[in-house]
């Protein structure tokens, strides 16, 4: 058996790896695969990639070129879902804002930079022509749990973070949606570190063969809205308004997507440079 340690999200979006290992489909590969949740999201697993404490990463796309770029030795396989994020803008419950448009020069509550909820709060910020320079600041929260915690007592002004997943909390009175913001790209790639796929390429193969065979027909899943709905908290009209959006990929980044990204991030200053394509991207 190869080990093979990947991390990922704790949302819906990650349920078909679930299934996998329950049904012990990577163990049919001969592959010991072992799952890791980073409620952190991607800037924690860009952190763990760089320092080896997991071997894959299934994170967010724009997040995970910049750390390539910024040389985080590994490269993107494959996309994984290629429908775009659907970002929820929120605010507290208790809060004075109720347009987007009176957010301009507020804290944008971020995970960690480098995260999605940073990238986006500029892209956000581009769409609404504010001046990325004054009127963009930031405050970390490490995650979902301390925006439920932080915005509240005023510890950040709005939070940007994957509107579904988000919507219980909404719900429930903590948050309030005032606007959303879909990510100009695919949302989720799949990451592997420079050197497990120099010494383990068969491997990968197989681990994304496998994932493949799920997401296909995933969607079309016996009871999946049900098993979403329950295991994530959530309303089932809103478990199938996510299905109706959300596609699943088994490709690889086009270089027109690629360079679309690395334009993006350097408009914004997210980066010095752009790279080489070979440089990310690495294909099977």
């Amino acid at each position: 058996m190869k080990n093979f340690l990947i991390g990922g999200v704790p949302e819906h979006f990650n349920l078909p790896w679930y299934i996998a290992l329950r049904d012990k489909k990577f163990n049919e590969k001969g592959i010991n695969l072992r799952w890791k949740d980073y409620a952190g999201g991607t800037g924690q697993m860009c952190s763990a990639l760089r320092e080896k404490e997991i071997d894959m990463a299934v994170i967010l796309t724009e997040g995970m070129v910049r750390d390539i770029i910024n040389g985080n030795e590994s490269k993107i396989i494959q996309v994984f879902v290629k429908s775009p994020l659907l970002w929820g803008i929120h605010v507290a419950a208790n809060s004075d804002y109720e347009t987007v448009s009176d957010l301009k020069g507020t804290e944008a509550a971020i995970s960690r930079y480098g995260s999605g909820s940073h990238l986006m709060a500029f892209v956000n910020a581009e769409n609404l022509a504010w001046d990325l320079k004054n009127d963009l600041n930031f405050k970390v929260i490490k995650d979902l749990d301390g925006a439920l915690e932080g915005l509240p007592k005023g510890n950040g002004d709005y939070f940007m973070w994957e509107k579904f997943m988000t919507k219980p909390h909404v719900d429930n009175g903590t948050f309030r949606l005032i606007g959303e913001s879909p990510s100009p790209w695919p949302s989720f790639v799949i990451a592997v570190r420079n050197d497990v796929l120099e010494n383990e390429a068969e491997s990968v193969k197989s681990i994304l063969e496998v994932i493949n065979s799920v997401t296909e027909n995933f969607n079309t899943h016996p009871s999946i809205d049900e098993l979403i709905a329950k295991r994530y908290g959530q309303k089932i009209e809103d478990v199938r308004e996510w299905l109706s959006l959300t596609e699943w990929s088994d490709r690889q980044l086009t270089s027109k997507e690629l360079e679309n990204i690395q334009q993006k991030l350097l408009e914004l200053d997210l980066i010095k440079d752009k790279i080489q394509e070979n440089n990310i991207l690495q294909n099977f």
